[in-house]
């Protein structure tokens, strides 16, 4: 069972930050050091993508590994209901936003929060490597 009440759990889920987190700082100067430009948080876009590159058709979603439930199924088992349900929802609308963005042409990429951590230059080498491959697509809905 959860050990706050509903108003303290609304007063802490309040305080997380879901954008310009430290993770999203740090992809983004090493992409802007490399030369590349983007938007951040386009909102016209479902799931509101971290980072966009509308030229290349490309959508950057930055994942904590805990809120969107990297291998859930291993420690799920951990948690209490709410936290189960609070990480499927999250997983679910994960993955309904993909393929809404997939549908409208757009390439999706996500990076975790763990491989960001352990290294930051292969993850945006994964992320370029994405960038320059096939055409430049003009996808609908920016």
């Amino acid at each position: 069972m959860d050990n706050l009440n509903t108003r303290q759990r609304s007063y802490c889920m309040s305080r997380v930050r879901n954008r310009d987190t430290d993770l999203e700082a740090l992809v983004r100067s090493e992409l802007f050091e490399r030369g590349w430009r983007f938007r951040k948080h386009v909102s016209s876009l479902p799931g509101t993508p971290d980072i966009v590159f509308s030229r290349q058709g490309v959508a950057i979603f930055i994942d904590g590994d805990f809120w969107h439930g990297y291998r859930f199924p291993r420690w799920k088992g951990n948690l209490s209901q709410f936290w189960i349900a609070k990480i499927q929802k999250n997983r679910i609308r994960d993955r309904r936003n993909f393929a809404k963005l997939r549908r409208l042409g757009w390439r999706v990429a996500r990076l975790w929060q763990h491989e960001i951590k352990r290294d930051l230059r292969r993850s945006v080498d994964r992320l370029e490597k994405l960038l320059l491959s096939d055409a430049p697509r003009r996808p609908k809905a920016v």
